[in-house]
């Protein structure tokens, strides 16, 4: 594997990493090479447990045998078919199962993609064309939060409050408005905004961080008000990770576009949906340029609408929200003994979703550039945890598969790992 290693360092260009560290002549890149349940295994044969869900993807565990076969019988019709001005059975099928997926809303289309970012990108060119071709062509610009991220796509990173994913690119204005809360929602009119865009319970890429209940209700009723769209980012919470297959059914709370991926394939292949609304497809079925013109070579891609079709299938078949709660109550408890380290500011929980947030032992915040949370991450792998930080915040998000035992693992992992570098660090 050495010389792959190699060549990789040559020749690959790696997302979010700072490629000078990476290709430095003593850096040895972890290569994963299998994984099998919540667990993966490197080039040398050594185990980890899947901390992140391999970027908060997969949801049942590696090598699951009714995702696998799933993708084995389709491979045996065909792997791929246009999807423009075409369609396909596994395609009608998960979009009909989507739709089943939330009684009560109003979510009755279903528009499919590639990623988080492009579902994204959908539900934003949908509500800016839609106000156009309904005679409100003020209604162009959008609200969302700071510390939000939506995706790294133009808009979607222009929707985005971290300045790291977007600071580059201000000399390309995109009509955004930031606020911080609720509160702020008073003094903006309404009349030129066309969307307002949030992640549902909780911030990812912000550090985990939650929002206080009845935020969506709040959001609904000024949206309604204002008759500007209501856009939920559930790319992260989706499928399960807080409980519910999705964030706003806690609230039972549901907006004009519900943009979802990540967990949609149960981390298997590349699939997105935006999920709409009556009202706002009847918007679009008029002349010939009122069509939207959107899309990509593989929406609705029939092996990813396949093992999409067998995820939902294994979450109703396996029981796997009514097995996940005493497992999110145990995490639950075993995060408040981490609140004990000296170097552990606060730990944030949404369901099976947790960020554990280091600091000096003072209160203060480590210096970015020591890059703490990540020195804790790597020291993690010696005890078998494989997961990446936010800055200073260890994310801890395992497939939904995992066991008592294993959250027992990653939580000692972890309260190692912080003893360790936090002691050193200060």
């Amino acid at each position: 594997m050495s010389s792959l290693i190699q060549l990789d360092k040559t020749h690959v260009w790696h997302p979010f990493t700072q490629m000078r560290d990476w290709v430095a002549p003593d850096h040895q890149p972890l290569m994963l090479v299998a994984g099998r349940g919540a667990w993966l295994e490197d080039s040398l044969g050594r185990r980890y447990l899947d901390g992140n869900s391999s970027i908060w993807t997969n949801i049942h565990g590696h090598g699951h045998p009714t995702l696998n076969q799933a993708i084995r019988e389709q491979l045996n019709q065909v792997a791929h078919t246009s999807f423009l001005g075409f369609t396909n059975p596994k395609a009608v099928e998960l979009a009909v199962s989507l739709v089943g997926l939330l009684p009560g809303s109003s979510l009755t289309k279903v528009f499919f993609s590639d990623d988080g970012s492009t579902a994204v990108e959908v539900a934003i060119k949908m509500a800016v064309q839609y106000f156009l071709q309904t005679s409100h062509p003020k209604k162009a610009g959008f609200v969302s939060f700071e510390n939000a991220y939506h995706g790294d796509t133009f808009g979607a990173s222009s929707l985005g409050g971290i300045s790291l994913f977007r600071g580059q690119f201000k000399s390309h204005p995109f009509p955004v408005t930031r606020i911080g809360s609720v509160d702020s929602l008073a003094a903006i009119d309404g009349s030129g905004i066309a969307g307002l865009i949030i992640e549902p319970m909780i911030q990812g890429a912000a550090g985990m961080r939650l929002w206080p209940p009845g935020i969506l209700k709040t959001l609904r009723q000024w949206c309604d008000d204002n008759d500007t769209l209501l856009i939920f980012d559930e790319v992260m919470t989706g499928f399960g990770r807080t409980g519910k297959y999705f964030a706003c059914q806690h609230d039972e709370i549901y907006p004009d576009f519900l943009a979802i991926a990540k967990g949609l394939t149960g981390g298997y292949l590349p699939l997105a949906a935006t999920l709409t609304t009556d009202r706002i497809f009847s918007g679009f079925l008029g002349s010939y340029e009122e069509t939207f013109f959107y899309g990509h070579s593989y929406c609705g891609n029939p092996l990813g609408c396949a093992v999409a079709l067998a995820n939902l299938a294994v979450f109703e078949e396996g029981r796997v929200l009514e097995k996940l709660q005493p497992k999110i109550g145990h995490l639950a408890r075993r995060l408040q003994g981490l609140e004990d380290l000296p170097n552990v500011r606060e730990t944030r929980r949404a369901g099976f979703i947790a960020g554990i947030e280091v600091a000096r032992r003072d209160g203060g915040s480590f210096d970015v550039r020591d890059q703490v949370g990540a020195q804790v991450c790597l020291a993690a792998r010696p005890y078998g945890l494989l997961t990446r930080p936010i800055r200073d915040v260890i994310v801890l998000m395992l497939p939904l598969c995992a066991t008592c035992e294993e959250v027992d693992l990653a939580i000692d992992a972890i309260e190692k790992a912080i003893t360790e570098i936090c002691d050193r660090a200060g």
